[in-house]
């Protein structure tokens, strides 16, 4: 149609088609992308060039002119630009399907593979609003049944399901399958070769000894274990040291050097109770589950556990175990030195009849309880456990965005456990199932589109410290914290009734806080926000939990939270954490599931809907502030050894300055321009990243996270050094400008 117009409009005037250009963008071998080609219809233009050049000569033909030249070019231009605006009109047509396709078509996320399913995402016309999303939620989660899923995924009890299994394997092709049912965007699995420790061809064995005579007295050949101990056999005498903290190794009036200790299952895991045995030359480790914090455990009943002071796969510390990779021999810091085991209450107490010393009263333990083994009397402990390659799976399903999909919040739960693991696995994978469903249909049938991903993770090996979860870590970590913004974790979501408790970074602080208030208690219908003073009791992440490596290692913001009791739910690690028992302990088990699935949801929503990221950076302007004020009271005592505070008052200042400078620039921003609102967004996002300190190693201190983390490089540990200082006036080892330093890291990146 352009052709004819131009070429009416050039006979009509009595001459030749004029010539006029195409334009085409084309990639240079020469490496200049942005040469652009131009190549001539016809050759008129050529042919005056040539003629300049001499080349050879061109005949101009007349122009013929007659009386109606004036109606001739009206006519001329009305017929040109009916031709051109139908022309114009049939190329957007054709041109429009591309551009959209162009724009919707996002990069690939960490993790994913080169071939994948189809996309899903329908056009949808309008952009629904947070009110009307939420409706849409709570309708879908009514109609869920997630009890019924939590059955089916914990079906035959007895076979076993711990990482690398026959079970974890069948269940994480499930997983893929379902996701897949589900239609999501992409899904896929990664495969992981790792290292776990499992009981060895000989058993264990706990034996008492007589220290005058050749008498051994058998107490337990062990059903459950401590993944990761030393291998090897150790006699001494035994000690109680309660739950194993450091303060209840401090109260003991006996010392442990050269001794076997025996602790209480509670307060902290089992390889922090090995870390502080171990610090004070204790040659083994004994763990049990007392009658006193676990009543209604039975007297028999196995017990298992790691006592790795890491994460991941302790044999490739800070690399991925990626097809069989070979790394240099290493292991990480975090592995015990000494064996460590689990025995049964009955063991426990038929060692306390050899054992003398009645218990502190304070302990609140069995009557049972005994302090140090007899004179003439100590304890055995032969640990066979051995080393095993696995192949573990980590199964993923992605939900993409609309406007930033290289951009996504991570939802995951560990798939694996080594009792039936209805409490500790199936309840948060059936959340994750279940969640993935219904924000799936959300995007296909009623119009919700997430401005960011949206990636559902089923990870193995978990039992094992977080070991999937921190392969994929491991996998990723250059790019994860450009990417990836926050992490929430769905196990242990419900273990009871009565209270709902979060562990989280300062950065969710705001958002949890208006969750809590949109969400309703499912037993007493009072909004889940009932203390203005809740974030004051906010619990840190403890080692084993798998939010804790996101946040204290891969400095990704991240959130843990459960239904549950006063007390710790008792069957957690046993071979009785089963469905039945867990439906009996939770009579209400659905509506307590739809009230997480609903907390985790609206988190969802929150933070992939809006085009600003909620993510409350000057949360930890409060952190800095107590951290200060906790410094001041050790003025005194810096000034004694020639230091000073200055660093750290500059260090809140620079900081503060930073977020209110970041809060300016969001204020003055262009909510509707996305590319502004991304470059705010990145800078929020760097906020956690840099409070990970880079003077340490990820295999000597893998959570390098200064405020959470763990290791001489963290504020607590400067406070406790300044503590020691001044209860034994003596110099102290603390390096002021390693803090420094982070701190100025901080608030570099943050202002931009």
């Amino acid at each position: 149609m352009m052709d004819q117009a131009r070429s009416a409009f050039s006979n009509l005037f009595g001459g030749e088609p004029l010539s006029y250009t195409r334009f085409s963008l084309a990639r240079q071998v020469d490496g200049d992308n942005s040469h652009v080609e131009m190549k001539l219809a016809v050759d008129e233009e050529e042919n005056v060039d040539n003629n300049m050049r001499g080349s050879h000569a061109s005949v101009t033909k007349p122009k013929r002119f007659n009386g109606s030249f004036f109606w001739g070019t009206i006519a001329v231009i009305i017929f040109f630009f009916i031709g051109f605006m139908v022309g114009y009109l049939g190329y957007c047509k054709r041109v429009e399907p591309k551009v959209e396709r162009e724009e919707t078509e996002p990069p690939k996320i960490a993790g994913t593979e080169p071939s994948e399913t189809e996309e899903y995402f329908p056009e949808v016309p309008s952009r629904l609003f947070w009110t009307e999303l939420k409706a849409m939620l709570s309708e879908k989660l009514n109609a869920t049944e997630f009890t019924s899923t939590i059955r089916r995924l914990n079906e035959n009890t007895y076979v076993p399901r711990e990482a690398g299994s026959q079970k974890d394997e069948s269940l994480a092709f499930y997983l893929e399958d379902q996701f897949r049912k589900c239609k999501l965007s992409k899904v896929w699995h990664d495969e992981h070769f790792v290292k776990i420790q499992v009981k060895g061809s000989t058993r264990n064995t706990v034996t008492i000894v007589a220290t005058n005579s050749p008498t051994v007295y058998l107490v337990e050949t062990p059903l459950g274990y401590v993944a990761y101990s030393k291998a090897t056999t150790v006699t001494g005498k035994l000690i109680h040291a309660n739950f194993g903290t450091k303060k209840d190794f401090e109260d003991l009036s006996s010392p442990v050097n050269g001794s076997l200790v025996i602790v209480r299952a509670g307060k902290i895991t089992f390889a922090e109770k090995v870390k502080n045995a171990e610090s004070l030359n204790a040659i083994g480790v004994l763990i049990y589950m007392d009658r006193s914090k676990f009543p209604i455990v039975d007297a028999e009943v196995p017990v298992f556990g790691h006592a790795h002071l890491g994460t991941g796969d302790p044999y490739t510390p800070g690399f991925p175990s990626f097809n069989h990779t070979q790394f240099p021999p290493s292991q990480s810091s975090g592995l015990p030195n000494i064996p460590v085991q689990t025995i049964s209450r009955a063991s426990a107490e038929t060692l306390f009849q050899n054992m003398e010393g009645d218990c502190p009263s304070a302990w609140k333990t069995d009557s049972s309880c005994r302090l140090v083994t007899s004179q003439n009397k100590n304890v055995k402990l032969t640990v066979s456990n051995e080393l095993k390659e696995i192949r573990i799976l980590n199964v993923f399903g992605v939900i993409k965005g609309f406007e930033e999909p290289d951009r996504y919040i991570v939802v995951g739960a560990q798939r694996d456990a080594w009792g039936p693991g209805a409490a500790k696995s199936s309840v948060g994978t059936a959340l994750l199932l279940e969640l993935a469903r219904i924000f799936s249909d959300m995007v296909l049938k009623d119009g919700f589109k997430p401005s960011r991903s949206i990636v559902f993770a089923s990870w193995s090996a978990g039992d094992f410290g977080a070991v999937g979860a921190t392969e994929w870590l491991e996998g990723y970590l250059s790019s994860l914290h450009s990417k990836a913004f926050t992490y929430i974790n769905l196990d242990n979501a419900v273990l009871g009734t009565s209270n709902f408790k979060v562990s989280a970074s300062p950065l969710l602080y705001s958002l949890l806080e208006k969750v809590m208030q949109n969400v309703k208690h499912p037993i007493t219908g009072l909004s889940l926000y009932r203390d203005s003073n809740w974030i004051n009791k906010v619990e840190k992440l403890s080692f084993d939990n798998a939010a804790f490596p996101f946040l204290a290692y891969s400095g990704i913001p991240a959130v843990s939270f459960c239904f549950c009791e006063d007390t710790d739910y008792p069957y957690l690690g046993t071979t009785m954490d089963t469905f039945e028992v867990l439906n009996r302990e939770i009579p209400q088990l659905n509506k307590m599931a739809r009230a997480a699935a609903e907390v985790a949801g609206q988190l969802i929503i929150k933070l992939t809907h809006e085009a600003e990221l909620n993510l409350n950076y000057e949360m930890y302007n409060d952190e800095i502030l107590s951290f200060v004020r906790d410094m001041n009271q050790f003025r005194t005592d810096i000034k004694e050894m020639g230091l000073s505070l200055q660093w750290l008052y500059s260090a809140r200042g620079d900081f503060f300055r930073a977020t209110s400078k970041l809060t300016t620039d969001y204020k003055n921003a262009e909510r509707t321009d996305r590319f502004v609102m991304r470059g705010i967004n990145d800078r929020i996002m760097k906020v956690e990243y840099h409070f990970l300190s880079p003077y340490v190693s990820p295999r000597d201190s893998p959570f390098r996270h200064i405020f959470w983390g763990s290791g001489s490089h963290t504020l607590s540990a400067l406070l406790d050094q300044l503590g020691l200082f001044r209860e034994l006036q003596m110099p102290s080892l603390v390096t002021f400008g390693t803090l420094t330093m982070n701190f100025k890291c901080d608030t570099h990146n943050l202002s931009g």
